[in-house]
């Protein structure tokens, strides 16, 4: 209401670009299909997770491995100790470095499938627009 008492008439305020074209915002499996800057954002950003995930078990892997001649040098008299007539030192080199690495293998698998799902969970949520290609984001279950 105005301050005489009648009410107002209202103003309808409308752009001056009415007849622009609208941008569409793309999905972000499409932004990867046609290689855009945010596309390669999303790829990259998926290679640095699977990049630093390696750097950190290998760090771990080779740091274990390396550390085992310290400890030799370290316990002499506990590693020329006989284990089935042969030293522990190689019982150890032998039958403990192995299933270490199966397992840091077995650990870097497992971290690296979730961050691929991770990844495909945010490049096609659900309801997408159809499967993705060659089995990216399938998960299977036992």
């Amino acid at each position: 209401m105005s301050d005489d008492g009648n009410p107002t008439q209202r103003v309808r305020v409308t752009s001056p670009r009415t007849s622009g074209r609208r941008s569409r915002r793309l999905a972000p499996r499409s932004e990867i299909d046609q290689r855009t800057r945010l596309g390669e954002i999303y790829v990259s950003s998926l290679l640095r997770a699977q990049l630093r995930l390696a750097l950190g078990v290998l760090a771990v892997v080779i740091g274990a491995i390396a550390a085992l001649p310290l400890l030799f040098r370290l316990a002499p008299t506990l590693f020329r100790q006989l284990v089935l007539g042969v030293p522990l030192s190689w019982a150890v080199l032998a039958f403990f470095v192995y299933p270490f690495l199966f397992v840091g293998g077995w650990f870097y698998v497992r971290r690296a499938e979730r961050n691929e799902r991770d990844f495909a969970s945010v490049v096609q949520p659900s309801g997408g627009d159809g499967p993705a290609p060659d089995g990216v984001g399938e998960v299977e279950r036992p």
